[in-house]
């Protein structure tokens, strides 16, 4: 029989972030983002130099130290095209930190979209090219082939879910929201409604968001949260069930999370509490697929993510601004591939990535600070201005190209 387990899955992205385009740099400047101010939130070099720093060197570290210590420790993370970009040329030793962890056998690479973009809603045959990108870049890079899916944002219906079962994926990742699962537990394996072999895996955001979003803040009720707090729920969680999915950004130890909220002592406090009991252990994504048969099926015929109170895509598509940019990027699809011109076609894909748009998101209450708080610019018109000013420059580069200019920006 087998143990009954935490599947930890960790999310590592970073987005190419447009800077402050105007539109007089439309038809004379097409360096979308490089930003010249240093000391900003919209310079990419900056910013991956600040996460590095805090997060992903001491949690890379923290997670070495964890697999020598404990041989039942098992983590999963999906890391994106734009990610690796961005390690490779700022950041080196943070790709080799990455390639040690999954070189221990313990670590499975997730797979998705190279530029964590919401191409499946838009373009399936752009969306396929981006997945084999991301599986190629991974191979390349790990060694390692990719046998579970997550789509940007846990976004997730049962077309999704279809596809990834055609395509030959043996899991994939969604969001465990209570009007979906009704009377149902987040902890089992289950199958989508109208596949054949592939799995699911959903995410029990409420422990999940315990660590991920409430654990510095303190007006929280159950703050402090402790290891032996956490090893409490936990277990009530899991008292007769199989798996606990605990689904976050990597970027919630030491950036969303400070050092000094004590989220790194915590993780690894936690880490050693749930294992001193015999009967627990953790699971890879593939290893819990392989653990367990499906408890049932779920189906989820609207996109469901794991974004705001209403677990949809209006964090991305709430707006006209954003309609209308999504729209636009996409539209250009044909034209931009035809050019062959690889650097047009790289920029035209960065420009897709989902956080340019979730920049313009204009919700307000819950959910409005935390947009507020990840957004490098002064506000979501801004955001939309900018872009908008880009998008021109990609479509006079693009008439450019077709007229003979040949204009490689």
């Amino acid at each position: 029989m087998s143990k009954r387990g935490i599947v930890m899955y960790l999310h590592v992205h970073q987005p190419y972030r447009v800077r402050k385009y105007s539109v007089f740099d439309t038809a004379n400047n097409h360096d979308y983002f490089d930003e010249s101010d240093y000391n900003c939130d919209r310079n990419n070099e900056q910013v991956f130099r600040k996460v590095a720093e805090k997060s992903y060197r001491p949690m890379n570290a923290l997670i070495e130290k964890i697999l020598a210590k404990h041989p039942d420790y098992k983590l999963s993370l999906s890391i994106t095209g734009t990610f690796i970009e961005q390690a490779e040329q700022w950041a080196p030793d943070v790709i080799e930190s990455f390639k040690r962890i999954v070189a221990t056998g313990r670590v499975e690479i997730v797979s998705e979209t190279y530029y964590h973009s919401l191409a499946f809603f838009y373009s399936v045959p752009e969306f396929e090219r981006q997945v084999e990108i991301h599986k190629a870049k991974i191979r390349e890079l790990f060694g390692v082939e990719t046998q579970v899916f997550r789509n940007t944002e846990l976004a997730y219906n049962d077309s999704l879910a279809k596809w990834a079962d055609g395509y030959g994926f043996k899991g994939i990742l969604a969001e465990g929201w209570d009007p979906i699962l009704d009377w149902r537990s987040p902890n089992y394996v289950y199958r989508p409604t109208g596949t054949k072999n592939i799995a699911l895996l959903l995410k029990n955001y409420r422990l999940s968001d315990d660590m991920a979003f409430r654990f510095g803040d303190k007006n929280w009720p159950e703050w402090p949260l402790t290891a032996d707090k956490y090893n409490g729920w936990v277990n009530d969680s899991i008292t007769d069930k199989e798996i606990v999915n605990l689904f976050m950004d990597y970027e919630t130890f030491g950036e969303h999370q400070w050092s000094d909220t004590g989220i790194f002592d915590f993780y690894e406090a936690f880490v050693e509490k749930w294992l001193s009991n015999p009967v627990n252990t953790f699971y890879t994504v593939s290893g819990a697929i392989d653990a367990f048969e499906p408890a049932g099926e779920i189906s989820m015929p609207n996109t469901v993510t794991w974004a705001d109170m209403e677990r949809d895509l209006t964090a991305w598509l709430g707006n006209s601004m954003q309609q209308e940019s999504l729209r636009y990027i996409y539209s250009l699809e044909d034209d931009i591939m035809r050019t062959g011109d690889i650097q047009l076609i790289s920029d035209w894909r960065k420009l897709q990535t989902s956080d340019h748009v979730y920049y313009m998101c204009t919700k307000w209450f819950n959910d409005g600070d935390v947009h507020a708080y990840f957004s490098p610019y002064e506000s979501p018109y801004d955001a939309f201005l900018y872009y908008i000013n880009v998008v021109r420059d990609l479509r006079w580069r693009l008439h450019n190209h077709h007229n003979g200019g040949g204009l490689n920006g």
